[in-house]
């Protein structure tokens, strides 16, 4: 047995107590859905997991009254030490929750397992206790005294990062007194409605939360519902164009968190060991399906062959397989359809002229699996650098100046994300300073805090969520 190969480790699926059927909750129950149920797999082996009762547009109707009751009643009179508690009740039990919740969203999504226990559970439980601290020092937050919640937030999440993107969303909106309509998405809403279950183990007011399972058409009701005072869509930025055109010209606040095509930047400069890791970190966590993946490797000439000879290295040794396998690097795509899409998008790198190398990495012969692939000789026209791929796909361009770096790095229509890898602080500060990104990172990529605010410019989307600046799209100021 090679340093690098280990034995099985799966965890036990038992420890999710899956259920054969789950239930919309509204108003503080869980209620049968109106909608047609849907069944959810495991990206990894295809099976059905369970079945999931949805919502109907009617079932809309009946979740934004409750959350307006809620908010009028009870949850915007509420002092905010007392929001506070609930906010800290939930976060801790999270964490006690937590092993149950990671293996079920890896079940669900298709993730590693190390990546939903080691990152996702635990940075949404620091979502919560962090926003738990903000509820009651809002009229401190620079936003005027007495800063005032908006009434009712929906909020539609992605599938990527399924309990992650909820805490962004619900965290902010409770801590400054608003009450929630949220939609997760039609493929992972499992761990959504056992955070449902949590809000019921808080004693949470009926009402301040609710979860309604289902497809594009009730995200669409929960936008257009004319007594929801605010949008937060995390998704595609098609959808995300959509949802604009529907709430422009009424008095709905939005704020968008769309698609990226994030460029990471390596001078010759830069620890090239220290870089290939964070250039695998950035385009290989979870899949590649994260909006700010570092996704464009922009590297400089004179260092290009070397990095890529390292990085073709470290690829290789990257494990895919079992998302349960607490030795797995790299789990499943989420779904059949995603895996077309990055099958589609690949072909076209290999037509349009660009060389494809793909790790020699066993792949599992059943489930939706697509091993990590490294394109080179790749040119600013092609579709591999243009078009948001949301897979474990990595398209490497070369430069030789600094402006050089930034002209192609800016050139996109998103500003998500991108990274700089260079020794010299001051290359840093200057290239950071003229990047159109509404996150650079140096030295580092995918790192993520509750204190600070996240989002993007251009098709990235707009308004930020989390940190101080995120309360500011939960309050009317």
């Amino acid at each position: 047995m090679g340093i690098f190969e280990y034995a099985p480790a799966p965890e036990s699926r038992d420890i999710a107590n899956l259920k054969d059927h789950y239930r919309p909750f509204i108003g503080g129950e869980f209620v049968d859905g109106s909608g047609e149920p849907l069944k959810t797999v495991n990206p990894a082996t295809e099976e059905i997991l369970a079945e999931v009762g949805t919502a109907s547009v009617s079932d809309v109707d009946t979740a934004v009254r409750a959350a307006r009751k809620a908010y009028d009643t009870v949850w915007s009179k509420m002092p905010g030490s007392e929001r506070a508690k609930y906010l800290f009740r939930i976060a801790r039990l999270i964490q006690e929750r937590s092993r149950e919740l990671a293996v079920l969203e890896s079940l669900d999504n298709g993730k590693p397992i190390k990546e939903s226990r080691d990152s996702d559970v635990p940075t949404a439980a620091a979502h919560f206790f962090y926003h738990a601290g903000w509820a009651d020092k809002l009229e401190y937050a620079g936003y005027g005294p007495n800063p005032k919640p908006l009434g009712v937030a929906g909020q539609v999440i992605p599938w990527n990062f399924p309990l992650l993107m909820l805490a962004w969303k619900i965290a902010p909106a409770l801590a400054t007194g608003n009450t929630v309509v949220l939609k997760p998405a039609e493929t992972t809403p499992l761990t959504a409605l056992v955070f449902a279950e949590i809000c019921q183990q808080a004693e949470l007011p009926p009402g301040v939360v609710n979860i309604l399972p289902g497809a594009g058409d009730i995200g669409a009701a929960i936008v257009e519902h004319g007594d929801v005072d605010k949008i937060a869509f995390t998704g595609s930025t098609e959808v995300g164009k959509l949802i604009q055109r529907t709430v422009a010209g009424t008095r709905k606040k939005l704020t968008l968190e769309l698609g990226g095509k994030a460029a990471n930047v390596v001078f010759d400069d830069a620890p090239l060991d220290q870089a290939v890791e964070g250039i695998v970190n950035g385009i290989f966590f979870n899949q590649g399906h994260v909006c700010c993946a570092g996704s464009r490797l922009l590297v400089q000439e004179s260092v290009a062959e070397e990095v890529m000879e390292k990085l073709r290295y470290r690829v290789s040794t990257l494990r895919m397989g079992d998302p349960l396998d607490k030795n797995t690097d790299i789990g499943a795509i989420n779904s059949a359809e995603q895996l077309a899409k990055i099958r589609g998008l690949v072909e076209s790198g290999d037509a349009e002229g660009a060389q494809r190398w793909t790790s020699p990495c066993p792949v599992p012969d059943r489930g939706f699996f697509f091993a990590p692939t490294v394109f080179s000789d790749v040119h600013q026209s092609m579709r591999i650098a243009r078009e948001e791929i949301f897979g474990p796909v990595l398209s490497v361009l070369t430069f030789r100046t600094p402006d050089e770096a930034v002209a192609k790095a800016n050139n996109t229509p998103y500003g998500l994300s991108a990274g700089i890898w260079t020794e010299k602080g001051s290359r840093i500060l200057w290239m950071a300073n003229k990047l159109r990104a509404g996150v650079v990172w140096a030295n580092t990529f995918n790192r993520f805090d509750p204190a600070a605010p996240f989002g993007g410019y251009q098709e990235s989307g707009f308004g930020r969520e989390g940190g101080r600046t995120g309360l500011e799209a939960y309050l009317s100021v």
